[in-house]
């Protein structure tokens, strides 16, 4: 039975990637209508969860109190703060990154800043190209090598 609900869990999810795959590729086309649908969709799910907290408030009783506003607050944070959304939500990793790196923000950069970057990369890849080269190179020999002395010690034993 066990094993029958894990082959039902598997197909229900693999169907579900498979289509989020099919739409995603056909919204793809229209990024227009693709973001339209997106945020719609993202603010209604998030209305149906403002509603739900407030429905499960209204009853009372220990629901009541765990969404009062203050109290869901602080368990909220909490569980952001646990599992560390809270800061990368809310100012973003790239923002975040920039700040320790005291970088300028893309917005502030400007084209020569860009261009900048745009050529240390360029550098970066050939240095990248260069270094394979030259493994390769290293590569090659220690397998010539190899050989050499792995055809003297079979002569060796031979005789």
């Amino acid at each position: 039975m066990n094993q029958e609900k894990r082959s039902l869990y598997r197909r229900i999810i693999n169907f579900f990637d498979k289509f989020e795959d099919h739409v995603r590729a056909q919204l793809s086309r229209f990024p227009i209508l693709y973001t339209f649908i997106g945020g719609i969709a993202i603010v209604l799910f998030w209305r149906g969860v403002w509603h739900t907290a407030d429905l499960l408030e209204g009853r009372g009783g220990w629901l009541g109190w765990l969404f009062n506003a203050p109290i869901n607050l602080a368990i909220v944070v909490l569980i952001l703060l646990a599992t560390g959304l809270f800061v990368s939500y809310f100012i973003g990793d790239t923002i975040l990154i920039s700040g320790l790196k005291q970088e300028k923000k893309t917005t502030e950069k400007t084209e020569k800043d860009i261009k900048k970057e745009d050529e240390e990369i360029s550098k970066l890849r050939t240095q990248m190209t260069d270094m394979k080269e030259e493994v390769d190179e290293i590569r090659n020999y220690v397998e010539e090598r190899g050989k050499k002395h792995w055809e003297e010690d079979i002569k060796k034993e031979v005789k």
